[in-house]
């Protein structure tokens, strides 16, 4: 019912920035909620931000507030991850994935990965110190 297609992964340097985008398809016509997720290597998947279409306030994990911003065009076919003062350690893979209104967690502001039934399949960041 949705499909998600990441890009903008690339090597920056520390303090530099990067924006990704999540190209979104769907199909349904519930109401979804977008979020961006990492996984560095030997490392858990991490969610870091996460937006719903329906305009509510978006969340971050902590690791990032202040330095990454997640937004969505108007209508709503991309979700944007802007990352400034990046960091060594936001070296990862960055996945987006979605969950929808008819989900399990739709309404849970959290990171919980089971909640979120769809994904794309990456876009790799590096950044050198």
């Amino acid at each position: 019912q949705v499909q998600l297609v990441e890009s903008g992964g690339r090597s920056v340097q520390a303090g530099g920035s990067l924006r990704l985008s999540c190209a979104v398809t769907t199909a349904t016509s519930s109401s979804i909620s977008v979020g961006w997720f990492r996984q560095a290597p030997g490392k858990e998947r991490e969610g870091v931000a996460a937006l719903y279409t329906t305009g509510d306030v978006p969340y971050y994990d902590d690791s990032v507030k202040g330095r990454f911003t997640i937004s969505r065009d108007n209508d709503e076919t991309t979700v944007y991850l802007q990352m400034n003062s990046l960091k060594p350690e936001d070296t990862a893979m960055y996945y987006c994935a979605a969950k929808t209104s008819r989900d399990g967690g739709y309404y849970r502001r959290s990171f919980e990965i089971a909640d979120f039934a769809y994904w794309g399949q990456g876009t790799q960041v590096s950044v050198s110190s």
